[in-house]
């Protein structure tokens, strides 16, 4: 007997609650849990306790949230790319997003720009490029199939250009590269945040508007049609919408891989593959995810941080294995 999903939203909202707190008190400054809530409301704090709010409210919180944000975006993209192209081992970098948005990052920063003012752009760009050339090739014939095969070539195309522009790099340049390939959640700011939450907000939810097409694409591409979704829109718009979401993503945090991958699956385990309720149950999923994979990587190597991708990897990658094993026995 499945779990209610309403129940499972619910304990995920909690445990999200729960890891904020703890990754907000932990640190190389250390701030007791049970203070936590109480000084972000209270502007009088002085001494240690306005040291601790400063803190807080500069630096752990906007990382928190950027968390939180890039998380759901990215798990939720996973799960709709699974959902369109009717494959448990599909997300986000499948069709060239996430290594487009490398690409013009790398690109970027070699030519010489400097901070998220100029990568942030030219990564945002690289993501929508290798994303439409992607789909221009892919929409010649019907079906998924060939969209795959276009999306491996330019996956190929976009790993042959970052290593060309890595061989031509300066020291200095190959540290930025190393660090930012890893992904880093380390560069979060309010002003940051600002635009980030609102466009991920809109973007989500214009996604899940589209569950009812996304549970009719479980029983095959001609059952979806014969239920009357136009399936050549249904997927141009999931693909559009999917490379807005991701592109921002990759050009603020770098690439973090597998949490679109592993997520989904995760949440797909108790609840099964309804999407009215595996979309909003993802998200939290991977708000979840995402934090405790930037806490651990805080944590581990005191003061200095992990790249959050390698936590990310360390998991995603025997989860995948995993996957493999399983659909092969």
């Amino acid at each position: 007997m499945r779990p209610s999903p309403r129940r499972v939203l619910a304990v995920l909202c909690a445990l999200l609650a729960v890891v904020a707190i703890c990754a907000a008190a932990s640190g190389a400054l250390a701030i007791p849990r049970s203070q936590v809530l109480p000084l972000l409301f209270d502007p009088a704090a002085a001494g240690e306790a306005a040291m601790w709010r400063s803190v807080l409210l500069e630096v752990r919180l906007p990382r928190i949230v950027l968390a939180l944000t890039v998380g759901a975006g990215l798990a939720l993209s996973g799960a709709v790319m699974q959902a369109l192209f009717r494959n448990p081992l599909a997300e986000p970098g499948l069709i060239g997003i996430s290594p487009g948005g490398a690409m013009g990052a790398v690109a970027a920063i070699v030519l010489g720009a400097q901070g998220l003012a100029g990568i942030a752009p030219a990564a945002f760009a690289g993501s929508l490029a290798a994303t439409a050339l992607a789909y221009r090739l892919g929409s010649r014939r019907p079906g998924v199939a060939n969209l795959l095969l276009a999306g491996v070539a330019i996956n190929a195309i976009c790993a042959s250009v970052v290593g060309f522009f890595t061989f031509q790099a300066s020291e200095v340049q190959l540290r930025n590269l190393t660090f930012w390939n890893l992904g880093s959640l380390a560069g979060a700011s309010w002003a940051q945040l600002a635009w980030l939450v609102p466009l991920v907000a809109v973007l989500c939810a214009l996604l899940m508007r589209d569950w009812r097409a996304m549970n009719a694409l479980l029983l095959g591409e001609r059952e979806a049609q014969h239920l009357g979704f136009d399936l050549a829109r249904l997927r141009r718009r999931l693909i559009v919408l999917t490379a807005l979401l991701v592109g921002p993503l990759v050009a603020v945090t770098g690439t973090i891989g597998f949490v679109g991958l592993v997520v989904p699956h995760l949440v797909r385990l108790p609840l099964g593959a309804d999407h009215r309720w595996l979309l909003p149950n993802t998200l939290a999923g991977g708000a979840i995810a995402l934090t405790l994979a930037d806490w651990l990587a805080r944590m581990v190597v005191i003061p200095a941080e992990l790249p959050i991708g390698i936590v990310t990897s360390l998991v995603g990658g025997p989860f995948l294995l995993w996957m493999l094993a399983r659909r092969t026995a």
